[in-house]
């Protein structure tokens, strides 16, 4: 059965897109642990990062990377956070957070933004790219 990030990599499912490549896509995590919270997948459903080949995992990295440098010029933040649990979808996939302390990077507290918020955070970031 297909994880939720492959009906999001497949349309079955909306998302707000960040980046997309052949490989990989990145988009806002909609239970946000601080505004720009975003995830980045391979489109390959794999679901423990390690299980990753080679050459997939180095090339999550470098996607991750990428984003990355766009969300800390969009988002005010100290830093970026990076992240990778893999418990709550069984899909390979990174947290990229902004961080202003380290409870953002608990998973505990939880930003709510609106559909409109959430647009606007990735029209910031995805301009960019």
């Amino acid at each position: 059965m297909a994880t939720i990030f492959t009906k999001i990599v497949n349309g079955e499912i909306p998302c707000y897109k960040i980046a997309e490549t052949d490989d990989f896509l990145a988009f806002l995590d909609v239970n946000p642990n601080a505004k720009g919270h975003t995830l980045c997948i391979p489109k390959q459903e794999v679901d423990k990062i390690f299980d990753l080949d080679e050459a997939l995992y180095t090339g999550l990295m470098q996607f991750s990377r990428r984003v990355a440098i766009a969300i800390e010029k969009a988002i005010t933040c100290k830093r970026i956070g990076v992240t990778v649990i893999g418990l709550e979808v069984p899909h390979a996939h990174v947290h990229l957070i902004p961080l202003q302390t380290m409870e953002d990077a608990r998973f505990i507290q939880k930003t709510k933004l609106t559909p409109e918020e959430f647009q606007e955070v990735a029209n910031s970031i995805k301009a960019y790219l």
